[in-house]
């Protein structure tokens, strides 16, 4: 499992890749690991643990091996002030080489773009500090929408949770997930669908009480002026806030997004067919004439900077604000996230060995984000391609002579020694014997 999870964190792939990347490393004590121990510890790790451990189960998601690790990582950085009392959801599909196992390979829409494939669902979830906590799987025909209630239960029910509130953007909402959240005592707080919503539309939108000014200072000491007002409709709560900053960007692009559309129209209508970006715009003029919509933009403006929340939690406007922007900040670790998980190809067949592959992506993620902690606490930000590029050039070669067997080091260039410093990690001397210490 540990040349596993290193293999996922440095470069990713199959286990068969894992075998032979393993013979370019010094990897202490994976000398004898051949391609079989690999599958063996997948299907471990995705086993299903017996009947009297399997509270707060899913149909489509029993507990496993992997869940008590996780469980124990949780509890192994827990203390007395812990609290775990907001969690950031979201979700990937992971495509299959062959049919996948016997649950999890389903036909579903493909964030992969493959709908030819067979896939399963993975959901990361991550605490308010951007740690990751645990993760799900799921069959593949399994929509975003349906799955989020059955996940708050079950981080409830395994890590002892009482007070939660959830945030996740416009994605995970429809009518039944809200009532099932409010029917369970959770607070939420989640981006609504400013265009499609009606009631956002008509009612949020048009209240014309004024807003209040607020400044927010970005990462790097930038400010971000924002303004903000609290809507009462339909007996919801919803926060409307105004980016200025954002709302000129918005407005940029559309001109931009015109005057390309201005000169399309000029080459002919057969230019536009297939642009979505465009056709947003257009109105029908005559059987095959089009004609950019003078209506469409000025409404398309009325969204311009602006963004809405649905809340029931009991926070300020600007408490509100300020935890929407955390599900922001960790979009870039769920990226991180959806490209570890994203462990392709796979060739197992069984659910079990399936859940392992890809927790051990999983485990991948956990390690980087502590390195990146780490890295952070003592003032270094490097980039993860320098992470891994200086990483491959630190070298050693064996030397024998006189009956001594000599191990020389090359140089730690670039990162590698602020890298190594960070992590509190000794780099081995750059001459010494083989077996000493």
């Amino acid at each position: 499992m540990f040349a596993t999870v290193l293999h996922r964190i440095m470069v990713s792939g199959s286990d068969r890749a894992c075998e032979k990347w393993l013979s370019d490393y010094d990897v202490p004590g994976t000398d004898r690991l051949g391609l079989h121990h690999l599958y063996r510890a997948m299907a471990w790790l995705g086993e299903e643990l017996p009947a009297d451990e399997q509270g707060g189960a899913t149909p489509f998601s029993p507990r496993t091996v992997k869940d008590r690790i996780e469980e124990e990582l949780f509890a192994r950085r827990r203390d007395l002030f812990s609290e775990l009392s907001v969690v950031f959801f979201d979700t990937t599909s992971l495509s299959f080489t062959g049919a996948g196992g016997a649950s999890l390979g389903q036909r579903g829409y493909s964030k992969d773009h493959r709908p030819d494939l067979m896939q399963m669902i993975v959901g990361v979830v991550i605490d308010a500090e951007g740690r990751p906590v645990c993760s799900e799987m799921w069959p593949g025909n399994t929509a975003d929408v349906t799955v989020l209630v059955p996940v708050i239960d079950r981080l409830r029910s395994r890590f002892a949770i009482g007070r939660v509130c959830v945030v996740a953007d416009r994605g995970m909402i429809c009518a039944a997930t809200i009532a099932a959240l409010e029917a369970r005592g959770l607070e939420y707080l989640l981006g609504a669908r400013e265009r499609t919503d009606t009631v956002v539309r008509t009612l949020v939108l048009e209240d014309e009480r004024p807003s209040t000014p607020l400044c927010i200072q970005r990462a790097g000491g930038e400010e971000t002026q924002l303004f903000v007002k609290e809507v009462t409709a339909k007996r919801r709560r919803y926060i409307v806030c105004l980016n200025e900053a954002e709302a000129r960007k918005d407005a940029a692009d559309r001109r931009a997004v015109v005057a390309a559309l201005d000169e399309q129209l000029k080459r002919g209508e057969k230019a536009l067919i297939g642009n979505a970006g465009y056709r947003r715009y257009l109105r029908r003029t005559g059987k095959a004439a089009f004609e950019i919509d003078i209506g469409k933009l000025a409404e398309e403006a009325r969204y311009d900077g602006i963004f809405v929340l649905r809340t029931n939690a009991r926070i300020t406007p600007l408490q509100a604000v300020l935890r929407y922007r955390d599900l922001i900040r960790v979009e870039q670790l769920f990226r991180t996230a959806k490209a570890l998980m994203r462990t392709r190809p796979i060739y197992h067949s069984s659910d079990a060995a399936i859940r392992g592959h890809v927790f051990c992506s999983f485990l991948a993620l956990v390690l980087r984000k502590e390195l990146d902690e780490r890295c952070r606490g003592a003032g270094f930000r490097p980039e993860w391609g320098d992470v891994l590029r200086d990483l491959d050039r630190l070298q050693e070669v064996s030397i024998t002579k006189d009956g001594r067997q000599i191990i020389l080091r090359t140089p730690a260039t670039g990162i590698i020694g602020p890298l190594f410093k960070a992590a509190r990690i000794a780099l081995p001397p750059n001459v010494r014997e083989a077996g000493a210490v």
